[in-house]
């Protein structure tokens, strides 16, 4: 790593067996780092997919109690790895020298 300045430890978007959260350490660039960028990047597209479904339930009147209560409780999954990834980009672009 001659010449790199290793960065602060990144939030990965899942979670250890045991619910605690994990990281990697690194520059960035590596095996781990690139499988976590992947499954962002699925994780904000299936978000973005749930607001178009939800949408279209809503203009639904046949709707059913039960069919909202499924799909609030994946768009608050969905919620929750979203902010996750914004936790974790938030936390990289403050470990980049020079930036508050």
């Amino acid at each position: 790593m001659t010449g790199q300045v290793p960065r602060a430890a990144r939030l990965l978007p899942w979670t250890g067996l045991d619910g605690k959260p994990c990281y990697v350490l690194g520059d960035g660039a590596g095996y781990v780092s690139r499988i976590a960028d992947d499954v962002e990047s699925v994780q904000l597209g299936m978000a973005a997919e749930l607001l178009d479904h939800a949408a279209d339930m809503l203009d639904d009147r046949q709707v059913t109690a039960a069919q909202l209560r499924y799909v609030v409780a994946r768009m608050a999954e969905a919620l929750r790895d979203v902010h996750r990834i914004a936790e974790s980009r938030g936390a990289r672009l403050r470990a980049v020298p020079g930036r508050q």
